[in-house]
């Protein structure tokens, strides 16, 4: 049966989480009253609403599936200062989440990241390996790479001279600082490592563009080399926030999380013959 958007808007409901630092997080609960839950990560200098975020949590909740996106610290609604870098501090945003919702007796389905939220849940993977199903969205795999684009091409040198780089946008505004220690935070960020840790156990994909302009569909390849239990999926003609692919990017995940879940049978009560999720409503 189909819910009216009234009803919708009752199963949507803020929570907020402290980090280890004490900050608050927030975040959105698409609540459909399963014990199972996904949670969705943003990526760089970006926020919970999002559009990629925004529908992939929608489109779990229509079937039945709780899902929670959330703001990192320093982004979005989310208490703290905006920070170059951060991967390993946003993991563990991510792990305060993770335990918030197993104390309300919640199972963590699946943990989903675009972009730079791409690396934190494969950062988190690697390091907690407590959720085995995970999907890294247009995610970065040379750190070392895309810096200019963002900070100048004499980067390096500006910040050798003043120690730190101010970053405007094209009107502009300031965004953020960049500090020496913010950039050896990206830089020491070991993405082949990281993957190589992460479990046989534990079910990757990975999904990016063909026409990403910022990641290159390249750093998606190098993924697959390196994740032990993985799967890759490139769509054609998609840009970095697959703007005019939502629906196709929608469909690949939902399609990876039901083949996983119906693998680990965390959820066959939701799922159907031909792999479809049974609303629960």
């Amino acid at each position: 049966m189909t819910r009216s958007l009234a009803d919708r808007a009752v199963q949507q409901r803020r929570v907020v989480i402290e980090n280890n630092h004490g900050e608050k997080l927030s975040g959105i609960l698409h609540e459909t009253g399963s014990k199972q839950l996904v949670i969705v990560c943003h990526g760089f200098q970006s926020s919970k609403e999002r559009i990629p975020m925004v529908n992939l949590a929608a489109a779990l909740e229509k079937e039945g599936i709780s899902a929670f996106r959330f703001d990192f610290a320093g982004n979005g609604e989310s208490e703290g200062l905006f920070q170059y870098g951060n991967y390993r501090r946003e993991a563990e945003d991510l792990r305060a989440v993770v335990q918030y919702f197993r104390g309300e007796n919640r199972v963590i389905s699946a943990v989903i990241g675009h972009s730079k939220g791409g690396n934190v849940v494969l950062l988190y993977a690697s390091k907690y390996n407590d959720v085995h199903t995970v999907v890294n969205i247009s995610g970065r795999f040379n750190l070392e790479k895309g810096m200019e684009g963002r900070l100048g091409k004499d980067f390096l040198l500006r910040l050798q001279q003043h120690g730190y780089i101010d970053v405007f946008n094209r009107k502009g505004k300031f965004e953020y600082r960049v500090t020496e220690e913010s950039l050896k935070d990206r830089l020491t960020t070991d993405t082949r490592a990281a993957c190589l840790l992460i479990q046989q156990e534990c079910r990757v994909l990975t999904v990016h563009g063909s026409m990403d302009k910022i990641v290159p569909v390249e750093d998606a390849i190098e993924f697959a080399k390196f994740i032990p239990n993985h799967k890759l999926h490139i769509i054609k003609g998609a840009d970095h926030e697959y703007t005019s692919h939502q629906g196709e990017l929608t469909s690949v995940v939902l399609d990876f999380l039901r083949e996983s879940f119906n693998a680990e049978k965390d959820m066959p009560k939701l799922l159907l013959k031909d792999h479809s999720f049974r609303s629960r409503l």
